[in-house]
């Protein structure tokens, strides 16, 4: 199934069969993309959404110095673009990180759904609402935190995300990025993450390594990061 990893850990068990059943059969064509290819761009006309089904994606805006700015990563099971249903442009470019498969959405079929199925609706704007929660979190991160704390609690999100999309047992998951990505997600140089990643694995709270982050120490790493995960919303059980 497709669409298996949407909203999992975040209140997928209120989706009924029935709106299960049509969110698969609605996908319009399933594409694969190869690594550092652009989804959407900035200002480009938005007729489709895609749901993520493997790989990782990210959101990313540009200076006009030409430095780019890491603003979201996006995991299995998230839709990239769906605020490009309601807005039909993008303010930020969308682009994969890895080779990626994505199930494609047209709009006009998320337009059916949200009237033939207004729970599933909900959901969908549930799910855009997430983002929205985690931007905010972002921002908290970039302008509260130091750079140790900003690199903990990045890898305390994507390590919690992961394992609630069953594909990390909370202590190692695969982060296929490049040292440069993780610093410009971070807002600090690719030197300065460097050292930060240094220090951390040094002092026994996390190694990121081959694509590869291993948690040695998780209460220190969420203590560093100041980590909460209320933002994201899990669900009670």
């Amino acid at each position: 199934m497709l669409t298996g990893r949407f909203l999992m850990g975040r209140h997928r068990e209120e989706l009924s069969a029935a709106e299960i059943d049509v969110l698969e059969s609605s996908i319009g064509s399933v594409l694969t993309f190869p690594a550092r290819h652009d989804l959407v761009r900035h200002g480009d006309r938005v007729e489709r959404s895609m749901l993520l089904v493997d790989g990782f994606v990210c959101r990313y805006m540009d200076g006009l110095d030409g430095s780019r700015q890491l603003v979201a990563l996006h995991v299995p099971g998230d839709f990239v673009d769906l605020h490009g249903y309601p807005m039909h442009e993008l303010d930020h470019d969308v682009a994969t990180l890895t080779a990626c498969t994505v199930a494609s959405y047209p709009h006009t079929t998320i337009e059916r759904l949200v009237i033939d199925y207004p729970h599933l609706g909900r959901l969908l704007w549930f799910s855009t609402l997430l983002d929205a929660a985690m931007h905010r979190e972002w921002i908290f991160r970039l302008g509260r935190l130091g750079a140790n704390g900003r690199i903990a609690h990045f890898f305390a999100e994507i390590g919690l995300r992961l394992q609630m999309v069953g594909l990390s047992d909370g202590l190692r998951f695969a982060l296929p990025m490049q040292q440069a990505d993780l610093a410009s997600a971070c807002g600090m140089t690719n030197v300065h993450a460097n050292r930060v990643l240094r220090g951390l694995r040094e002092g026994g709270i996390v190694s990121f390594a081959g694509g590869e982050v291993v948690v040695h120490d998780l209460a220190a790493l969420h203590r560093i990061a100041e980590f909460d995960a209320r933002y994201l919303y899990p669900s009670p059980r």
